[in-house]
């Protein structure tokens, strides 16, 4: 009996050994293939389904605060800074403290998305103008696919609603990109420079017609290094200004305010 119960434990040890010894062989399952930039970007854009389908615009993100903004006092200079993730996380009262300058950034937004809460976060704040920095998610195609032409198109016809209800426009340039730190790698892919250069070039042009009563605001020419990237000390990521390229903006988005609201042509 005593011998029959050692067979069977002898027995239970070979066949757990066993199994060990078979899994032991498994083949390592290879690393997992490193997503593509076009792949993480599909990825993203399937994150925003539920917006894109629920709220495009996503005017739900200023509809209560802009309910609640008062109309302007007599003599006060409402200016809107409008646009996507570069203006989402500018702090304009640590550079701009004590102006009524309101931010309406939505970080990711393109300009199709812009013209359409273009009323309910502009027109209806009633400033004397608007400093509009976009176009960038665009070119990385945040809402798919668009050529420069529609691009210029929102731009175009998001003046004309301006135009329409007495605000200065100001057209910022498209920010210069880089690939200079680690995590770069993505935001510079998806933004061609040579776009952004020719995006830019449009919009100086735009601009410099009187009729379309726009102000063209040159980011770009401080921004860009010698290769034609964003010079790597302000940005971390390749695309958003660090604090240093808030500060090399700062001043110059607050010269043409100054010139819009005296009614100075654009250079």
């Amino acid at each position: 009996m005593v011998f029959r119960r050692a067979c069977g434990f002898v027995s239970l040890v070979a066949i757990l050994l066993g199994c060990v010894s078979v899994r032991a062989q498994q083949p390592t399952p290879p690393p997992a293939k490193p997503l593509t930039g076009h792949e993480r970007m599909q990825l993203w854009r399937q994150s925003r389904a539920s917006v894109y389908l629920n709220d495009y615009a996503e005017l739900s993100r200023y509809r209560d605060v802009d309910a609640a903004v008062r109309p302007p006092v007599s003599g006060e200079n409402r200016v809107v800074f409008y646009g996507d993730s570069i203006t989402d996380g500018w702090r304009l009262g640590d550079y701009f403290g004590g102006k009524p300058y309101i931010n309406r950034g939505i970080s990711g937004q393109t300009t199709s998305q812009l013209l359409l809460r273009f009323r309910q976060d502009v027109i209806d704040l009633k400033p004397k103008a608007v400093v509009i920095l976009a176009g960038t998610n665009d070119i990385a195609g945040n809402t798919g696919p668009m050529s420069v032409q529609e691009i210029e198109a929102n731009y175009a016809t998001i003046a004309e609603l301006a135009r329409l209800h007495n605000i200065n426009v100001i057209y910022s340039s498209v920010l210069p990109v880089h690939e200079y730190t680690e995590e770069a790698g993505d935001m510079f892919a998806q933004r061609s420079p040579e776009k952004i250069v020719e995006l830019n070039r449009w919009l100086k042009s735009y601009c410099a017609n009187p009729s379309n009563g726009c102000r063209y605001l040159d980011y770009f020419t401080v921004m860009v290094d010698e290769k034609g990237h964003m010079k790597k000390d302000l940005s971390n990521d390749g695309l958003h200004p660090n604090e240093a390229g808030y500060a090399v903006m700062a001043p110059l988005v607050g010269a043409a305010i100054e010139k819009a609201l005296a009614g100075g042509q654009s250079p």
